[in-house]
């Protein structure tokens, strides 16, 4: 059973039994409750939040939870009538004079937010298991960021200084290109992205980007009335070949990458071709948008990393984008954008209208958090744990499905497989979850007709290299069933 279904259930069941006490008697201990309905204590917590919401509890600090006396003494309200189907089929109209169903632009991102069953291995999603997140350190900046002074003031509407240098120094290095007046915070990745390409490119503009490709930036493209053109990619990242062509093709003035372990493919950009693409995209007089979303994702067996391409741009040309929340947790919701010149003020302008400003709770226990000497050590501990994951598919997909994976590299979160030519990679996804894992489809990655079906396989989420190993087996079993 999920959390969410647990309280649900709990709330009501301490519902049905408050209702009958009388007013201001005190309910039983969280210890209590916990041994009598056999469920965790953040259940009872959160179930007792519910009631305290609903104004039938009162809770007392020391004290203990008590049958609320204004909820004993309010009168019986009488059941409205039922409200009669309202008739929406106006929206239709209302909602046809766009660019059309954005339900379908989001598909693929809810596909890789989706929580399976209990039963169910994630080989899907995106975010480290929750026992590979640091909790306990986040636990701890978040309560030393409530009491910094101003922590509940407004901050800056760049992000805070302090914050801003931290980035500038992790993507540029000391004494780099980069300051801290080149840096925006923002909400995460994903925001990021969205202020990035609305910024910089007109609505119906071609926008480059890498096939295969991350879903989520096809999404933001369309939905901010961009045009997204592919440009293939293949073992030492984006054809600079092609790149070069399809900037002059299409007068486009925006290329879109992810230079280190892209998603799907775990490409890295080789140092060759990290040259030709800065010096391409200057001759075009267009912008590099560098996503760099799994540079906190290293295995431990990894080779040195590469710089950010913004680290060796003097020209202004790479937009730069971080985010911590893949390595902390996804409710931490707190990357940056680095740009130079005009583009970083029409980057601001953009954000200001959008948000405003990122909370500055969260921007102060961001700080806390890197400044700890326990974030350098989860860092290796992540490491470790998803080199061990990542081991374990290897394994299991050399032992179960021989043949269909190539070449990869230690870092990142997933593994690209080559399915046979005219395997329906959707019906494989499907019957995969029939027989109890979930897995992505290739196609959603590409802009254009895919050359050939792939799955993508997550190794981040699963709960351990046990798990990982095991969805390998269940994929087999629903291959066998899907490809003759």
């Amino acid at each position: 059973m999920n959390e969410r279904s647990s309280v649900a259930e709990l709330a009501e069941r301490l519902r049905r039994e408050v209702e009958r006490y009388p007013e201001g008697r005190k309910l039983p201990s969280s210890r209590a409750l916990v041994e009598r309905h056999q469920v965790s204590p953040v259940t009872v917590s959160r179930a007792i939040a519910v009631l305290a919401a609903e104004g039938l509890v009162v809770s007392r600090p020391g004290a203990g939870v008590f049958r609320s006396a204004a909820f004993a003494a309010a009168p019986a309200v009488p059941a409205a009538p039922a409200a009669r189907p309202g008739d929406l089929s106006w929206q239709e109209i209302a909602l046809s004079a766009d660019s059309g169903p954005r339900d379908l632009l989001a598909a693929p991102v809810f596909a890789t937010l989706n929580v399976p069953p209990p039963d169910v291995i994630d080989l899907n999603s995106g975010y480290p298991h929750a026992s590979l997140l640091p909790e306990r350190l986040l636990a701890a900046a978040l309560a030393r960021a409530g009491r910094r002074p101003g922590a509940w003031d407004r901050p800056p509407t760049d992000g805070l200084t302090e914050l801003r240098g931290w980035f500038a120094r992790d993507i540029g290095g000391t004494g780099g290109p980069i300051g801290a007046g080149d840096v925006l915070i923002t909400a995460g990745g994903q925001s990021g992205l969205t202020v990035a390409l609305r910024s910089l490119a007109a609505p119906g503009a071609p926008v480059l980007v890498e096939s295969p490709t991350y879903p989520g930036i096809l999404a933001v493209a369309r939905a901010a009335g961009l045009r997204p053109v592919p440009v293939p990619i293949d073992a030492d990242g984006v054809r600079t070949d092609l790149l070069a062509a399809a900037f002059e093709a299409t007068r486009a003035r925006v290329f879109i990458c992810q230079p280190l372990f892209q998603n799907p493919t775990g490409a890295v950009l080789s140092p060759a071709r990290r040259d030709e693409v800065l010096r391409i995209a200057r001759a075009a007089g267009a912008f590099v948008v560098e996503d760099d979303f799994a540079r906190l994702l290293a295995h431990a067996d990894a080779p040195a990393l590469p710089r950010p391409l913004a680290a060796d741009d003097q020209d202004g040309v790479v937009v730069h984008l971080r985010s911590l929340t893949k390595a902390t947790s996804p409710n931490l919701r707190v990357g940056a954008l680095t740009a130079r010149g005009p583009a970083l003020q029409r980057l601001r302008a953009t954000q200001v209208v959008d948000s405003f400003f990122v909370p500055r709770p969260l921007q102060e226990a961001t700080l806390e958090l890197v400044a700890d000497p326990g974030w350098a050590r989860h860092l290796r501990a992540l490491g470790a744990e998803l080199r061990d994951r990542r081991t374990a598919m290897v394994a299991a997909l050399h032992r179960e499905l021989p043949g269909l994976l190539g070449a990869y590299r230690p870092g990142g979160y997933h593994l690209w497989v080559r399915l046979p030519d005219g395997t329906d990679d959707g019906a494989l996804t499907g019957a995969a979850l029939r027989a109890g894992v979930l897995v992505t489809p290739g196609r959603p990655y590409h802009s254009a007709e895919p050359p050939a079906p792939h799955l993508r396989l997550s190794y981040a989420a699963a709960e351990s290299p046990a798990h990982t190993a095991e969805g390998i087996h269940r994929l087999r079993l629903a291959y066998e069933q899907t490809v003759s």
